[in-house]
């Protein structure tokens, strides 16, 4: 893209997502399906109004990168450890059997062991960023349904750090094959140097952040220049991301780490408020660069063995999760909410098939069969959770007739915390008083309309 060309592709995307998700949210299908949608009919394989993704995908990438470092700065360690149990139990249970469920499926239908063990890992994550979207637009963010799910999606972003070292040990001869990891200084290195290398980057991230970042901000702060303080946020984030694609791990897993130690900073509102708007549209973009990946060459190729594995993974993914959260003791419909809404594979997914094939566990062909797979059950989530929505209302107007009554409350903003302060209202003043009350111990809670 160079010249008017850049302009003219800014212009398509930027058409494409206006268009599209008001449609797609004025018929109760979420912004996240009409993201894709968008970028299905605007890509290479249909209209062709955009070219190639891979450089536009490499740049939409960074809203994922963004959205892991918000959500590091929700998540304070005391928060971490009232939510071990959804993170390392529930979490761990999900990726553990759906890697083996998976597998198993995988090995039924003919791939070795080694290869169908590493889709299975693959086919266990799930998108972060579609999953919380969807919760946010529904108001199930912070009750039973949005705990499991953050819980589970943390693990899952957590255990992408290990996936990225161990699943080239796979490959024939447990090494990557030369060339691949491009991005990584230690690409051509051992696999221990490689996971040494990892473990010193996450030290850095750590201690950096805990050290060196806070008294940057308070001397950037000093200078009372919002664009340089926001200019220097992102210089944070970008910098991390740079240094973890260094050492060979996912941009995303040092975005997240560093919010996690900047959690606890004075500074932690004024990083969301100064970066939130570029999580959004650049996630617009991430989604439409997926929608406008998706081969259809390969779709209408094998259509039927296609359609069988989208929805035969997303099913076996769904009573997965269904079965472990009713054991975690969540209602059924609770477990039903979160396996619905886990069932789809996550981007991460897209980055783990890189790394199979560029180590030869899976071929070149399988490679592009499974990133149609997951591009096609990310397009398919919303639809998923607006299937459910609409039996779930059956169900009730039935219960209603029945004369049971309605079933108990799926939220409740409040259980958590007991909040000292209710903040009406997060415009410049409901930001102001929020810092001054959490500076002083108060615990609060935020009532806010996104329109």
């Amino acid at each position: 893209m160079h010249g008017q060309s850049l302009l003219i592709q800014a212009l398509v995307y930027l058409a494409a997502g206006v268009v599209s998700v008001p449609i797609a949210k004025r018929l109760g299908l979420g912004s996240v399906l009409g993201y894709l949608v968008a970028g299905a009919v605007i890509g290479p394989f249909a209209l062709a109004l955009v070219g190639q993704q891979a450089d536009v995908m490499r740049f939409a990438e960074f809203g994922v990168v963004i959205l892991l470092f918000l959500i590091g700065l929700e998540v304070r360690p005391t928060l971490l450890w009232q939510m071990r149990g959804a993170i390392f139990g529930l979490g761990g249970a999900q990726v553990v059997t759906t890697a083996a469920v998976v597998g198993g499926a995988a090995m039924l239908v003919g791939l070795p062991w080694k290869s169908a063990l590493a889709v299975g890992f693959v086919m266990a994550m799930s998108s972060t960023a579609i999953v919380l979207q969807t919760l946010e637009e529904k108001g199930l963010r912070h009750g039973p349904i949005g705990h499991a799910a953050f819980g589970v999606l943390l693990l899952q972003d957590l255990a992408v750090i290990p996936l990225f070292a161990l699943l080239p040990l796979l490959a024939p001869g447990g090494v990557m094959a030369p060339g691949d990891g491009a991005g990584s200084l230690l690409a051509h290195q051992p696999a221990w140097l490689q996971t040494l290398a990892g473990l010193a980057a996450v030290a850095a991230v750590v201690g950096g952040g805990r050290y060196l970042v806070t008294p940057a901000f308070r001397f950037i702060a000093a200078a009372r220049l919002r664009e340089i303080f926001t200019a220097s946020a992102l210089l944070l984030v970008i910098a991390v991301a740079v240094l973890m694609e260094l050492v060979g791990l996912s941009p995303a897993l040092g975005a997240f780490l560093a919010g996690v130690v900047l959690a606890e900073s004075e500074f932690r509102r004024e990083l969301e408020t100064d970066i939130e708007p570029f999580r959004g549209l650049l996630l617009g973009l991430f989604f439409i660069t997926v929608g406008a990946s998706l081969d259809f060459r390969v779709v209408v190729s094998e259509p039927l063995r296609l359609a069988g594995a989208v929805l035969g993974i997303m099913a076996l993914k769904g009573v997965v999760m269904h079965l472990l959260a009713r054991f975690d003791r969540l209602s059924r419909r609770d477990a039903a909410a979160v396996a619905v809404s886990l069932s789809q594979v996550g981007e991460f997914a897209f980055v783990l098939i890189g790394v199979i094939a560029g180590a030869r566990i899976i071929g070149a062909h399988a490679a592009a069969f499974l990133t149609a797979v997951v591009a096609l059950s990310m397009a398919l989530s919303p639809l998923a959770f607006a299937v459910y929505d609409k039996v779930n209302a059956m169900i009730e107007a039935r219960r209603e007739q029945s004369g049971r009554g309605r079933a108990e409350p799926e939220t409740d903003p409040f259980d958590e915390g007991h909040p000292d302060v209710i903040i009406a209202g997060y415009g410049r003043f409901g930001q102001i008083a929020g810092r001054l009350l959490t500076a002083n111990n108060f615990k609060t809670v935020v009532l806010d309309a996104s329109i």
